[in-house]
């Protein structure tokens, strides 16, 4: 591998050497900090071991010993580490800040995440497998799970939490500019544990705001919603304004403004919907949504369709 190659990994929708958060800008600080003083440490046991080998490799008196093991075995390392650990410790306050209003829970589930928005003024907000914030606002994170132990990380936002049943961990995290970041689960989870990724839009607090008190579009008649209630897809799946009303499964009542389906699987197209809801057990090992083979590809399609007009 080039060192090109090598560099290229550290950048991207998913580096946390690209930092575009404030706390993933102050773990990145950390890590560059803990390299130099391991960088040090290094260089020190190295250059004594080509003193010792190289340059004096006569024997020494137990003086000489003594004085390596006092200054280079107890002292230095004492004092590099101490160093450290008080650098990292003095950044905790400033990553624990509390958020400034807005708390978005995020439950995680075998493979999807449940997301709730509830602003500090107006009514709860429902999504599932994206995130949507503002830019330059501390935002808190309210983190659970209802079955194992997940893992929450946006390396370009922040550092990862873990996600443990009967406990609610937060997180507070602040974008710095507007983009699209991705998210993933840390914690092996399952058979799909690798195939649980979401989307996070940072947006400018207008354009966040304009999202968030936006109605969605009336789910409109027609054949696609006709068959969605007809296979019983409402008995898991909620959809505004329908008789959708489930809540075992992911919401989809603005499901065709996401980027992807299936937590991050595929793009969101009627095609890549349509194979989604027919081969899930394939796509989607160990996933709680059945496939609906029997369906014929012309019928997923249509349900897909309308899918895709929820917005």
């Amino acid at each position: 591998m080039s060192v090109g190659s090598a560099l290229s990994a550290c950048s991207g929708l998913q580096s946390a050497l690209q930092p575009s958060g404030h706390e993933a800008r102050e773990v990145a600080s950390l890590f560059w900090v803990m390299v130099v003083g391991a960088a040090v440490v290094w260089t020190v046991v190295i250059g004594v071991a080509i003193y010792a080998t190289r340059l004096r490799p006569e024997p020494h008196g137990d003086a000489v010993g003594h004085r390596l093991i006092l200054w280079g075995g107890v002292a230095f390392p004492t004092i590099v580490l101490a160093a450290l650990l008080i650098y990292g410790l003095g950044l905790m306050p400033r990553l624990r800040e509390a958020g400034e209003g807005l708390r978005i829970e995020v439950s995680g589930e075998q493979f999807w995440w449940r997301v709730t928005y509830r602003p500090k003024d107006g009514e709860a907000v429902v999504s599932a497998n994206e995130i949507v914030m503002p830019v330059g606002e501390r935002v808190e994170f309210a983190l659970s799970s209802p079955d194992v132990i997940h893992s929450f990380w946006i390396p370009s936002l922040g550092g990862k939490v873990d996600m443990i049943p009967g406990r609610i961990n937060r997180l507070v995290l602040k974008a710095e500019k507007p983009g699209v970041y991705r998210g993933v689960c840390a914690e092996f989870c399952g058979a799909s544990h690798a195939l649980m990724a979401f989307t996070v839009r940072a947006l400018d607090k207008s354009a966040f705001e304009k999202w968030l008190t936006a109605r969605p579009a009336l789910a409109q008649q027609g054949k696609g919603r006709e068959l969605f209630a007809l296979h019983g897809c409402g008995a898991c799946h909620r959809v505004s304004g329908t008789e959708a009303k489930g809540e075992v499964g992911p919401e989809l009542t603005r499901f065709g403004e996401r980027a992807t389906v299936g937590a991050g699987l595929l793009p969101n197209t009627p095609e890549n919907v349509a194979r989604f809801i027919r081969e899930t057990d394939t796509l989607k090992p160990r996933s709680k949504m059945p496939a609906y083979g029997a369906l014929s590809n012309e019928d997923a399609l249509e349900i897909a369709s309308w899918l895709g007009r929820l917005r």
